[in-house]
């Protein structure tokens, strides 16, 4: 409708020229009236007689409008967000969930604004619930979770296709809380305590494995030296009595010290 060309025709400019010839007669009482202030962030869409006048928005400023043949209306270009109201879903695995989300989107053409669309306001909110409900379906309830941003994204060029009509730029989308049921809660609760609990005893025997190889490596190097053996035995319990002062009863077989006197006795 914006786009389309036509004049107001014969009858038309003579009401229009009535218009003015009233207004000079009635001056400067009728300046008063026919003088409208759009502010920065505003717009005004013109209307003459049912014609959208030169078919683009006036304003900021000050803007004249002759009666009985013109009106207007002010348009705010300001970014505005708008709240999606929370949303049942069936994801692609049969899961129920309740999403809901923030849009920010701002008109960047005024005309087509009020020209295309009855409420576009109203109009953006509903396609919004429409296309959060279409995407969500058909991704599972774990892509839901961990990809956020890039059902945002999607969600916002779906918006932007379909509001490009309407004047409307949709600048932001946001999936602001996704609810599922208390059960499905607990199954997802249980099924994350039981993977932890599966990579702690998987991490419990590696370290098992790296002990054993540890101690074996320790017993051939134990092996090799008869007299390491008593040595160890002592800095064992030099180790327990330093941390608790007690009386320690250490079992030590004397035959251990057999082959440390008989190799100083040697030396």
């Amino acid at each position: 409708i914006a786009d389309r060309q036509g004049g107001i025709g014969v009858c038309g400019w003579i009401l229009v020229s009535l218009s003015f010839l009233l207004v000079l007669i009635t001056f400067p009482i009728s300046i008063w009236a026919c003088i409208k202030v759009v502010k920065e962030y505003e717009r005004a869409v013109v209307f003459r007689l049912g014609h959208i006048l030169s078919k683009k928005a006036k304003g900021p400023g000050m803007i004249l409008v002759l009666p009985c043949t013109d009106t207007f209306i002010k348009v705010d270009l300001r970014t505005v967000a708008c709240k999606i109201p929370p949303q049942e879903i069936l994801t692609r695995d049969a899961v129920t969930a309740q999403v809901d989300g923030v849009v920010h989107y701002r008109i960047h053409s005024a005309v087509s604004a009020v020209a295309n669309v009855t409420d576009v306001h109203s109009a953006t909110l509903l396609l919004a619930q429409t296309a959060l409900r279409n995407v969500l379906g058909t991704q599972s309830l774990a892509q839901v979770l961990a990809g956020r941003e890039e059902i945002a994204h999607s969600i916002q060029a779906t918006l932007n296709s379909a509001t490009e009509q309407w004047g409307v730029k949709v600048a932001r989308v946001e999936i602001r809380d996704i609810r599922i049921p208390v059960a499905m809660q607990r199954a997802m609760a249980a099924e994350a305590e039981a993977a932890q609990e599966k990579k702690a005893k998987v991490v419990a025997a590696e370290g098992e494995m790296n002990s054993s190889k540890a101690l074996q490596r320790a017993s051939m190097v134990l092996s090799e030296s008869p007299a390491a053996l008593p040595l160890r035995y002592l800095q064992t319990l030099t180790a327990v009595a330093a941390q608790n002062n007690s009386t320690i009863v250490f079992p030590l077989p004397m035959n251990m010290f057999g082959s440390l006197g008989q190799k100083r006795t040697g030396g």
